[in-house]
């Protein structure tokens, strides 16, 4: 009896939520040693907050893109966008997940009353939104790869990919916040 992934839907995206979650958190907290992985030169690690810059903008764009495609009912180009909007944020969090093994934290340059009550409040709802989507986006990810279309249409992926969208637009729109916050404005 073979194993099927659409058969285990659920079963996955735990499982790639808890690995990735994993790999975060360990990056965050410092589990994982900066010695673990070999140095770039500096100056494309100090160019890596910019890119990333970049990726959550382009990544802002095709989900738009992918929202827009759906409500023509253009399901090929949705797709599309969609799955380059995932190989966006995993570039992103590559990068990002890379500097930070290596560098740590950045901390925030401006003002303490700016700190408390503009860039905290911001990077807390970043950082929420964005742990939230992990599981929404292995679901819809995993829904439509694993099924026909007329499947896809049964299936929760509508109702879920909304939310997971949703969130995920905010959580890049207010990442690029913090990275304007801590590169540009301070």
């Amino acid at each position: 009896m073979a194993l099927r992934a659409r058969d285990h839907v659920l079963g996955l995206t735990a499982a790639l939520s808890v690995v990735s979650l994993a790999a975060v958190f360990g990056a965050v907290l410092g589990v994982i040693p900066g010695s673990s992985l070999p140095r770039a030169p500096e100056f494309v690690v100090d160019a890596i907050p910019h890119v990333n810059a970049a990726l959550s903008t382009a990544a802002i764009v095709t989900i738009l893109l992918g929202v827009r495609s759906i409500r023509r009912d253009e399901i090929r180009r949705h797709r599309a966008m969609m799955l380059v909007s995932l190989a966006l944020f995993v570039g992103f969090l590559v990068l990002y997940l890379y500097r930070l093994v290596l560098e740590g934290t950045t901390e925030f340059p401006g003002p303490e009353a700016v700190y408390q009550f503009v860039y905290l409040p911001t990077l807390a709802i970043h950082i929420l939104l964005a742990i939230v989507c992990i599981p929404l986006l292995y679901y819809t990810l995993l829904v439509a790869v694993t099924r026909p279309i007329a499947a896809i249409r049964a299936s929760p992926h509508r109702r879920v990919g909304r939310i997971a969208a949703s969130l995920w637009l905010i959580s890049f729109v207010l990442g690029n916040v913090v990275y304007v916050l801590l590169y540009v404005v301070y």
